[in-house]
């Protein structure tokens, strides 16, 4: 896909699609307003995604990996520190950056190629770039479901929908929140081999939230570990595997462990 220069009002500027991102994270910290005063989230998070790569928020259930990714989303602002996208402070979202949630939110009216094509046409560019529709479904392995249904869809398939809606952006970085989360083990494993395939061919920055930890390694490159709430990074540790990883590597179950004894979990190891 060619990358397309944003133009619509309101866009942060200069920032357009492109291979890579480089996010950068600096002191965030952020609170939940509550009736009986605030609840801390996040604490000094210094996080940073050279373009290109792929990172996982791997911590506990509920301790703020999805308020950080939706951070850097721009779909909330942060309230200490600095967020940047390109050296470009992040305060809104932005086409160049997609979030693929746990649930593909599909539109059961519209074909699989309609519900594709929604972020070119809330654009007013479809007519122009239906290309890049044919173009993302290919990508994903969904060609010749094109005029199918969402409920004719499984699953797995429905998932790859989502991320050919991602993908027609053209994202410099794709944010993931749990997107294999609601599927059975065996298409969740397919999907993992899938989305990494997708990230090798196509380039993108990639910031997956998980607290699955072999999903984890599996897929990044580097995976930050977060404490219980308040987040705060506890480790970061570099998974140099080349891919295609293979699951029974002695090395995955060496950062397995090593994971496990940061967040005090190793005791039956």
């Amino acid at each position: 896909m060619v990358g397309l220069a944003l133009a619509r009002a309101g866009a942060e500027p200069h920032v357009t699609a492109r291979s890579g991102a480089r996010i950068v994270a600096r002191g965030v910290s952020h609170c939940f307003p509550l009736k009986t005063g605030t609840l801390p989230v996040l604490e000094r998070i210094d996080l940073t995604v050279e373009p290109g790569e792929f990172v996982a928020l791997l911590g506990p259930s509920g301790c703020g990996k999805s308020t950080l990714l939706r951070l850097i989303a721009g779909l909330e602002r942060a309230d200490v520190g600095q967020l940047t996208h390109d050296d470009l402070p992040i305060v809104r979202p932005e086409p160049s950056r997609i979030v693929v949630f746990q649930d593909p939110t599909l539109f059961p009216w519209r074909t699989v190629w309609e519900n594709a094509s929604l972020g070119l046409q809330a654009r007013g560019v479809l007519r122009s770039q239906r290309h890049r529709v044919d173009e993302a479904l290919a990508l994903v392995g969904l060609g010749e479901f094109a005029t199918a249904l969402p409920h004719q869809l499984s699953g797995g398939m429905a998932q790859r929908v989502a991320l050919a809606r991602a993908l027609v952006n053209d994202p410099a970085l794709l944010l993931m929140d749990e997107p294999l989360g609601k599927l059975d083990s065996l298409t969740r494993l397919a999907m993992q081999s899938e989305l990494v395939g997708l990230w090798r061919r196509t380039g993108f920055s990639a910031l997956l939230v998980t607290h699955d930890i072999e999903e984890a390694f599996f897929m990044a490159q580097r995976v930050i570990v977060l404490s219980n709430r308040p987040a705060r990074i506890v480790t970061e540790l570099r998974n140099d595997l080349p891919y295609p990883r293979h699951r029974g590597d002695p090395a995955l179950n060496s950062l397995r462990h090593r994971t496990l004894q940061a967040l005090g979990l190793d005791g039956t190891w």
